[in-house]
């Protein structure tokens, strides 16, 4: 079985499809699953009576129960896979298929497509009502510019965690890879916050994610400069301001998406009516624009088009 092959295939699938609204409704999705586990384990586990050690103790073995699930499950299909159809492109695409789920290049695209839209035409109540589905800000609190801010970033973070970061564990480790990486993110998504109710529970979680993302963050950085207009200001802004980022590593593709457009992204926002100081990326340039919105979006089908054409050397030089 080709890792590679097998991730371009879901790739592909996955830029062509998306994840079906039907089939969502019938089956749902892998990371609702993982979801529903991480939220009970959070209800059983996590509570607020036990000292913090017992509480941080219990989140490191949720997380790695969780992962070890995840990349279990992982293995068993790919070794049934490769029981059944030993050797030829059959295995491959099976394995194309089944990783298929974990990728999220179509339904980000589609998200951040459905705040732009309205935003272009001046409806900014609409692309309100759209950003709300893709970031944790107060949506009533932003103005255009912190409309097309907001997108942009989730844009710039979700590309790296959505799409780069499973491919490289998936090129890496095959199903069993693709599949702990989608649980690391769902965890650190779910319980990763440094909030009262997870700053213990969720203390592993959120370290574990930090190391998973370390190298994909700093490709999906260097991606989006190659892939730009302004491939040396885009480099200049990544290397310069992605460690002022709170992050350590959404830090990197946001500094260089800001880099690449010429605008700054970052600085303070609103969270639940606190205004949370943070440094910008890019200080100086202007505020991103509604039409800055749509050009960040062709940045990033040119970024998967290049993603999509490294996958594929990749394939072609491991005798696929």
């Amino acid at each position: 079985m080709s890792f590679a092959a097998a991730m371009l295939i879901a790739l592909a699938i996955d830029a062509a499809l998306g994840w079906p609204d039907r089939l969502y409704r019938r089956i749902g999705h892998p990371v609702t699953w993982a979801g529903r586990l991480i939220a009970g384990l959070d209800q059983r586990l996590n509570r607020a009576g036990d000292s913090p050690a017992r509480r941080r103790a219990l989140g490191v073995l949720a997380a790695l129960g969780v992962i070890g699930l995840a990349a279990g499950i992982g293995a068993a299909v790919q070794a049934a896979i490769q029981a059944t159809l030993p050797g030829g492109w059959g295995g491959t695409v099976l394995a194309g298929v089944m990783a298929w789920p974990l990728l999220a290049a179509r339904s980000m695209h589609d998200h951040v497509r459905a705040v732009a839209v309205p935003l272009a035409a001046g409806d900014v109540a609409g692309a309100r009502v759209a950003v709300s589905m893709i970031v944790g800000r107060d949506p009533a609190q932003l103005d255009t510019p912190a409309i097309a801010r907001a997108a942009t970033e989730s844009l710039a973070e979700n590309t790296s965690d959505g799409i780069v970061a499973p491919l490289f564990w998936g090129l890496v480790l095959g199903l069993p890879g693709i599949a702990a990486y989608k649980a690391i993110n769902t965890l650190d998504s779910m319980i990763g916050h440094r909030t009262e109710r997870h700053e213990a529970f969720g203390w592993a979680s959120a370290r574990i994610d930090d190391l998973a993302n370390l190298l994909p963050a700093r490709l999906t950085g260097l991606l989006f400069a190659l892939t730009s207009a302004r491939p040396r200001a885009a480099l200049a802004c990544m290397l310069r301001d992605a460690q002022n980022h709170r992050s350590p590593n959404a830090g990197w593709p946001e500094a260089a998406m800001a880099g690449a457009l010429g605008i700054r992204l970052s600085g303070p926002r609103i969270y639940a009516e606190k205004v949370t100081p943070e440094p910008w990326l890019n200080a100086g340039a202007p505020d991103p624009a509604a039409a800055d919105l749509s050009r960040a979006l062709a940045l990033y089908r040119r970024a998967l088009l290049a993603l999509a054409a490294c996958v594929l050397l990749l394939t072609l030089v491991s005798g696929w």
